[in-house]
């Protein structure tokens, strides 16, 4: 699995930061991220995770405690795979 720590909690449908109507997804599929041209991180990055089977766990790295919840399964962020 993949941790990738951002300003916000997770992926949304738009950036947050500049939309305050975006959603947030809980859980999306490589492909709807693709489909709906999200930017999650690079696009080979992403590619690889994809082709490898490699879950991406995305959440707000500056909230504290938050790394420790990811780690110890509780869910937090959004979940690709």
């Amino acid at each position: 699995m993949i941790l990738k720590g951002t300003r916000v909690d997770g992926i949304y449908s738009a950036d947050p930061e500049k939309d305050p109507a975006a959603t947030k997804f809980d859980t999306i599929s490589f492909n709807d991220c693709i489909q709906k041209k999200l930017k999650v991180m690079d696009m080979t990055a992403f590619t690889l995770c994809m082709e490898n089977s490699l879950p991406i766990i995305v959440f707000d790295m500056n909230k504290p405690g938050n790394l420790l919840k990811v780690v110890t399964g509780e869910k937090v962020g959004t979940l690709v795979k």
